[in-house]
């Protein structure tokens, strides 16, 4: 089954929420970065709730966060469109531990209990709007609760979710962002914690093989939830050979000439897709400015 993403509201549209599967996007993740299992957890779980968040924007509008926290994962770095697109990189991507004491993956070592996470938000206009709040707890989701409620001031429940196989491929992944729209009244944000509080985790609800509506409707009712869209989502790298050309004049040309004289040549890789690029000695001189 393709991944795809809902988007919905709750509660007479006091509550707006998202809900995706994505599998095969992290699969995908998986493959071109080589993660080993408890990297690929942490992987899969922030490009999967960027890939929600992404689906909050419009046009060409285009997202970025970052997790840095002070394990031997390093950075993990995840960007998203408003069309479905979505593609991550993790700095280490060879980490892995064993269970942590609730029998799950120890995504909270691999990542840090200390750090930050950033949003990057590309919303077409001169600035870019910039988030970062501290890492509460390494868990990814949780982190995300927070980086919603304390800088953008919206109440929101995050929960993303990445079961591996034994051969370190993804069996299933997904996720959903739940938001208390504003002016809603405190007893809407009392009753959603505790729908919150009485659902299963959402890893429990992935094992199960609950789709992204069975999960909104286990948490809403089907009485209270409308469903507005459903799209698909899938890794999608926008690296091009093109791109990494401009990437090389930015660097000069006595950096290009260096490039000729030393190496004959220059090959690039993208962080993101491992994709690598070859530039001949006679295409490095056509660069030249």
């Amino acid at each position: 089954m393709k991944d795809y993403l809902i988007k919905a509201t709750a509660n007479n549209g006091k509550i707006r929420a998202y809900a995706v599967q994505s599998t095969n996007t992290i699969e995908e993740a998986r493959r071109r970065q080589d993660t080993f299992a408890t990297a690929s957890a942490a992987l899969g779980r922030t490009i999967t709730i960027t890939a929600m968040m992404g689906a909050m924007l419009k046009g060409d509008d285009s997202i970025t966060t970052k997790v840095m926290g002070n394990g031997p994962l390093g950075a993990i770095v995840a960007d998203a469109d408003a069309d479905g697109h979505v593609r991550g990189y993790v700095t280490n991507p060879h980490v892995d531990f064993d269970l942590n004491d609730k029998g799950k993956l120890d995504v909270a070592r691999a990542v840090g209990t200390e750090g930050n996470i950033s949003v990057i938000k590309d919303l077409g206009l001169k600035d870019f709007f910039t988030g970062e709040t501290p890492i509460v707890s390494g868990e990814i989701s949780e982190d995300f609760t927070y980086y919603y409620a304390t800088s953008e001031q919206l109440p929101s429940a995050v929960g993303a979710g990445v079961l591996v196989n034994p051969d370190h491929t993804i069996l299933a992944a997904g996720g959903f962002i739940v938001q208390v729209m504003p002016g809603a009244e405190e007893e809407v944000i009392n009753e959603l914690e505790d729908q919150i509080q009485a659902i299963p985790s959402i890893s429990s609800l992935i094992r199960e093989g609950k789709s992204p509506e069975e999960i909104l409707t286990q948490l809403f009712g089907e009485e209270c939830l409308t469903i507005h869209e459903k799209m698909p989502i899938e890794f999608r790298c926008k690296c091009s050979k093109d791109r990494l050309a401009q990437a090389i004049i930015g660097l000069g040309n006595d950096e290009i000439q260096a490039m000729i004289e030393e190496d004959q040549g220059a090959e690039a890789t993208c962080h993101f897709c491992n994709e690598k690029y070859h530039f001949t000695e006679e295409e490095l001189e056509d660069l030249k400015q």
